[in-house]
């Protein structure tokens, strides 16, 4: 199972590409820090990608979480990784977002097409009815990602995530299948 636009590819992690994730998040660990929360030196090895890839098969089987690495249709490389997660299924039907993207890759418009292709999956697929995402106000090239994807703003939740060693204030996103139906076009 796939998704795809002329640029990217986004299909669920496997455990042949745990070498590659870790490649990119070690290439882009400096870059991506101040944005996660820190980690401890063992995440950043082949056999916790490993685990990362397995935790993240079960909970795709079991509906739990959707994760998926981003791949460069050009360089069958991958770029990036996009998950739904926290899935929340009964009255709810929702998920939270979360997207990081290669530096390299920055400006590209990959980051936008791969929230967009996730939102397909998660309106379509999976049945969902809401996706949510949190964002530090300072992060302005996610935001402009949301932004492009049609998410409206919703409120500022107070120290909402420890980020960076910090806990960090994060604008609340959100969109509904009724405005994905109503304004978002179909990927392919």
């Amino acid at each position: 199972m796939s998704l795809h636009t002329d640029e990217i590819l986004l299909r669920p992690l496997q455990q042949k590409d745990a070498a590659e994730l870790l490649e990119l998040r070690l290439r882009n660990h400096d870059f991506l820090q101040p944005f996660e929360p820190i980690r401890s030196a063992s995440f950043l090895t082949l056999a916790e990608q490993q685990e990362q890839i397995s935790q993240a098969q079960k909970a795709f089987e079991l509906g739990t979480a959707y994760a998926f690495g981003v791949f460069s249709r050009e360089s069958e490389k991958m770029v990036g990784r996009v998950a739904l997660s926290n899935v929340t299924r009964g009255a709810w039907q929702n998920a939270t977002i979360g997207y990081f993207m290669d530096l390299t890759c920055n400006g590209k418009g990959y980051t936008t097409s791969a929230v967009k292709l996730a939102l397909h999956f998660a309106f379509s697929d999976a049945g969902l009815h809401r996706v949510q995402a949190a964002v530090m106000p300072r992060n302005k090239p996610s935001i402009r990602v949301l932004e492009k994807n049609r998410f409206r703003q919703e409120g500022l939740s107070l120290r909402y995530l420890q980020i960076n060693g910090v806990w960090e204030d994060h604008l609340i996103y959100a969109l509904t299948a009724e405005e994905w139906s109503h304004s978002s076009p179909r990927s392919s």
